[in-house]
């Protein structure tokens, strides 16, 4: 797959290791000129290239959004019309400041995010763990002590194609059901920066569902 990544920190920067280990081509993109971010990523992402946003978007059949979650709405949403996304970013208020639309998000922050991108194939999903546990705790399939990742979209196109790179990447893909459901993968919920199998994890995705309805 074309992978583009729009954000060079160190989500965006560990997410381009993982691909590029599975036989992605990757490229990444910060705001402004991609000089800015040559070094960081012939440093920390050897394989990769960095390139504008249009550029890293334009052929990507997957792209992934993990810039500050402050700053999502200075991406253009232009760029991500028809493309299939997946919306890693959290938000947390040390780092992103007061944003009451954020702070008040019953239905998850990643529903924001899709009103603000509404071309865009929006999937929340690799938000929930951290960005050094995705080299740390990849697994091959059938690995007994594989740790889920889940996924949650309202197109099941898009879905099915983040569940396909999320078991590429290493991990038990998981379907978290709709976009607004992906709330229960967010701050807070004892999913997050957490380590389940399969069993453990969708029985206390499908606890935190029924307390939510």
């Amino acid at each position: 797959m074309n992978i583009g990544i729009l954000g060079a920190g160190k989500a965006g920067t560990s997410i381009a290791r993982a691909a590029l280990a599975a036989g992605d081509a990757v490229r990444i993109a910060s705001s402004g000129d991609p000089a800015r971010i040559a070094l960081i990523v012939d440093v920390l992402v050897p394989g990769a290239v960095a390139t504008t946003a249009a550029d890293a978007v334009r052929d990507a059949d997957l792209v992934i959004l993990a810039v500050p979650m402050h700053k999502f709405r200075d991406v253009d949403a232009a760029l991500l019309a028809g493309k299939v996304v997946i919306d890693v970013m959290n938000y947390w208020e040390p780092i992103d400041g007061l944003v009451e639309e954020l702070e008040d998000a019953p239905e998850g922050t990643s529903v924001i995010v899709q009103r603000a991108f509404p071309g865009a194939r929006l999937v929340k999903s690799l938000n929930h763990l951290g960005y050094h546990e995705l080299e740390e705790d990849a697994r091959p399939s059938g690995a007994a002590d594989r740790r889920a990742v889940a996924a949650a979209s309202d197109d099941g196109g898009a879905l099915a194609i983040v569940l396909d790179f999320v078991d590429r990447i290493g991990f038990e893909p998981i379907d978290a059901g709709s976009l607004a459901q992906g709330a229960a993968l967010e701050p807070g919920s004892p999913l997050f920066g957490a380590r389940y199998d399969r069993d453990a994890f969708e029985a206390i995705l499908q606890s935190r569902l029924a307390q939510a309805a």
